[in-house]
């Protein structure tokens, strides 16, 4: 059972956030040395989700999780390989959104299309290269159509 008496000083708070479409109540537990604004707490918040959708990614893009030796120095490299590759994807997809951050009628790139197109054109290279990357062109125009028609629906809704 967690001792939640905090005796550091300091600034508590306690953040609740609400769904807007189920009502559901969300509690956060906060401290800070300093007094920060509510923006900085809300927005410090809303970032968990975000580090809490890495790790399933990180598990389909670079499977840390398919080694099946039992010793750990081959344990650690495999999962240490595994982290670089997610590393590479990630800072290529932050490379390309620095540099165009949405092309027009596409999704920016995202770290799945990364992985497909290095695949396709440098470890499988089964079709031209000029296939491969209208492929997925078109794949990302129409992930963006998608993405457009979420956003007006929610627009709508709200």
């Amino acid at each position: 059972m967690a001792n939640f008496a905090d005796d550091r000083p300091g600034h508590h708070h306690l953040l609740v956030r609400r769904n807007r479409r189920t009502g559901e109540l969300a509690f956060f537990r906060c401290y800070s040395a300093i007094r920060v604004p509510l923006s900085t707490l809300v927005r410090v918040a809303g970032r968990r989700w975000t580090i809490e959708e890495i790790f399933p990614s990180s598990k389909g893009l670079a499977r840390p999780d398919e080694h099946r030796v039992r010793r750990w120095t081959s344990r650690h490299r495999w999962v240490t390989l595994a982290m670089l590759a997610h590393a590479f994807l990630t800072i290529v997809r932050a490379d390309e959104h620095a540099r165009d951050p949405r092309p027009d009628g596409l999704i920016s790139l995202t770290c799945n299309e990364i992985q497909r197109l290095f695949i396709a054109l440098v470890v499988q290279h089964v079709h031209d290269t000029a296939h491969r990357l209208d492929w997925s062109h078109w794949r990302r125009r129409h992930q963006a159509r998608s993405q457009d028609s979420h956003h007006q629906r929610q627009a709508t809704q709200a």
